[in-house]
């Protein structure tokens, strides 16, 4: 066809589409041959980069459709601009190449001992302002003490009436629920995509942190912790 010999906006603004396009399929993974907007408003309603770029990609499909159909042999009748041709590029590499963890520099993420005291707890939250100590044993995380959890528990020690520097004085494996990394994180792997550790802070409004690992397992070692004070950078990532 004409767009495949013409040096213009347009030959990349067909080509970021129709890679749109095939995303699109695979993703919706559903029955029958829907045009390129049936598919964009149906992937929209369940894949959060689509519903972001909505307006814009249905804007495309009409641009592309006048190139397509209306430009003759030898004469391009719209040219996209620059703006709108940068635009449809960049979601096509969203949507077929999407950042991922992995492009976060590692973190030397401070954690404590299963062994340690609920006072050395206490020392390590002070000394570095983190409000989140992944617990190990042996090399192999056992889950994450949050300063909720650890004001919580003396509080409760309190009103037993309990000696404060005894029960400072308890491993921290002993004070830990499991239930909390269900609740209050999200472990995801380096190969997981940044848009998805943003959803994980949008579905869950009581997530503390998303734990980042090799392989995404739980019991393996944290090599980044992402609060919502990291979501601007996350999101600066999939803008740029």
């Amino acid at each position: 066809m004409w767009y495949t010999w013409i040096m213009s906006n347009a030959v990349d603004f067909i080509s970021a589409y129709n890679t749109i396009d095939s995303r699109l399929r695979a993703i919706y993974r559903g029955k029958g041959n829907l045009q390129f907007s049936d598919l964009v408003r149906r992937c929209a309603e369940f894949h959060k980069t689509v519903r972001r770029y909505e307006e814009d990609l249905l804007l495309c499909a009409r641009l592309r459709n006048v190139i397509v159909h209306e430009s003759k042999k030898n004469k391009i009748i719209a040219e996209p601009c620059s703006e709108i041709t940068k635009l449809i590029c960049h979601v096509a590499d969203l949507l077929s190449s999407p950042p991922k963890l992995s492009a976060l520099k590692d973190k030397n993420v401070t954690g404590i001992d299963a062994d340690a005291t609920l006072a050395d707890a206490f020392v390590r939250i002070a000394q570095t302002n983190y409000s989140n100590l992944p617990v190990y044993r042996g090399g192999r995380m056992l889950g994450v003490l949050n300063n909720r959890r650890v004001v919580r528990v003396v509080g409760q020690a309190l009103e037993r009436g309990e000696n404060v520097d005894d029960f400072l004085q308890t491993p921290c494996a002993d004070v830990m629920h499991e239930d909390d990394m269900f609740r209050f994180y999200k472990v995801l792997g380096k190969e997981n995509t940044v848009q998805e550790a943003i959803d994980a802070f949008e579905e869950n409004r009581k997530l503390l942190a998303v734990l980042v690992t090799p392989s995404g397992y739980v019991g393996d070692k944290i090599v980044n912790l992402l609060t919502s004070a990291d979501i601007p950078q996350l999101i600066r990532m999939l803008e740029e």
